[in-house]
């Protein structure tokens, strides 16, 4: 991706940003922190927002906030980063995989169910490359079970379900802002979104070592808070968040045109608004996916695999037991994808380039 045709246009409105906060040296939790907190939120269309340190952070935070820890289980996708994972065994919990839906990715509901036990907290379902979950299937089952649902949204600003924006929609969100991601800072950084007033207060001060004032602390927490810098950064790209995923939906659907019924294209269903954060590919085979890959580095055409190796089968879950033919459509699908180029301002002559050089290799 070309970071710099989004920070280009803007790049005078960020420098200032940035000077106005090493002019009065405010480096943490200044107000462009609380200032960002508020806008974000409102942008996401709920009351409450805290900065965090990055998005794996703001997972575990919202699993802390919500008493969730040793003896509880959470209910994950098994086709995701292992960040999601990760969260959940650092907050003491045991992740639990459910497969993904072959047409998206994403967590299959009917996949949960069967999935929950006495032991089972909350699920966290993620908005995969940008692209919403069945949310209405997914809040059903937790209010039949009394669970919480923590959207990892990661991946996903901007979007919306059903005419609500991702964030809005569980009982709390975590965002992540690595630079590479449709709203990314200069760095890392992440936040949280809830309208439960509660939640966010308890999480803003397990980020900020259970402080309640200075050198009072109420309870072991942590070192976990957004830069001001960052923070500063991230308020002013929001303003533009929606013209660049505008354009990364309008390149999406010129990549589905062009290469339907050669591999299988991304869904865009009439019911969502997905971001493209990714925009993900697949071939009939792994082999044919790499000899893909490959054809199109020869073309000077970046790709990347997201991602290779599922986590129920990666070295860091040994201890669990799972093995290859557990989850057999996340398997499928992290043999099969390929991440082609997206970012905003994709021009027409590289969205063709793209298209052609797809078309020769299969021709």
């Amino acid at each position: 991706m070309d970071l710099q045709r989004m920070h280009g246009p803007i790049k005078k409105e960020l420098e200032n940003s940035v000077l106005g906060i090493i002019d009065k040296g405010n480096f943490i939790l200044g107000k462009q922190v609380e200032d960002f907190e508020k806008n974000f939120a409102k942008y996401c269309g709920v009351k409450y927002g805290a900065g965090v340190s990055t998005g794996t952070d703001a997972l575990e935070l919202i699993l802390r906030g919500f008493d969730i820890g040793e003896g509880d289980e959470v209910i994950v996708p098994a086709n995701t980063f292992i960040a999601t994972a990760t969260a959940v065994s650092s907050s003491g919990a045991k992740p639990i995989f459910a497969d993904a839906k072959y047409e998206d990715g994403n967590i299959n509901p009917k996949k949960i169910e069967r999935k929950i036990s006495r032991k089972t907290k909350a699920i966290i379902p993620v908005h995969l490359y940008g692209n919403p979950v069945d949310m209405d299937e997914i809040l059903e089952i937790t209010a039949r079970y009394n669970l919480r649902v923590i959207e990892d949204a990661c991946q996903a600003h901007g979007a919306k379900y059903m005419g609500e924006r991702i964030g809005s929609l569980g009982d709390a969100a975590a965002f992540s802002f690595y630079p590479g991601k449709n709203l990314g800072g200069f760095g890392d950084g992440g936040a949280i979104v809830s309208n439960d007033e509660i939640l966010i207060e308890k999480i803003k001060k397990l980020r900020n070592y259970g402080q309640t004032e200075k050198y009072f602390h109420d309870f072991f927490a942590f070192n976990k808070r957004l830069d001001t810098i960052q923070a500063a950064v991230l308020d002013v790209k929001l303003k533009y968040l929606d013209e660049w995923n505008e354009s990364r939906r309008n390149s999406a659907k010129k990549l589905n045109e062009g290469l339907s019924g050669l591999v299988k294209v991304p869904n865009i269903e009439t019911i969502k608004n997905p971001v493209f954060h990714l925009y993900v590919i697949r071939a009939k085979t792994e082999n044919e996916r790499d000899r893909l890959k490959d054809f199109l580095q020869k073309k000077d055409i970046q790709t990347g695999l997201h991602y290779p190796r599922p986590i129920h089968l990666q070295k860091a879950y040994s201890n669990l037991g799972l093995k290859n033919g557990d989850y057999p459509v996340t398997e499928e699908l992290c043999n099969k994808g390929l991440s082609l180029p997206m970012f905003p301002y994709m021009k027409d002559e590289e969205i063709n380039y793209i298209i052609d050089s797809v078309k020769e290799f299969y021709s």
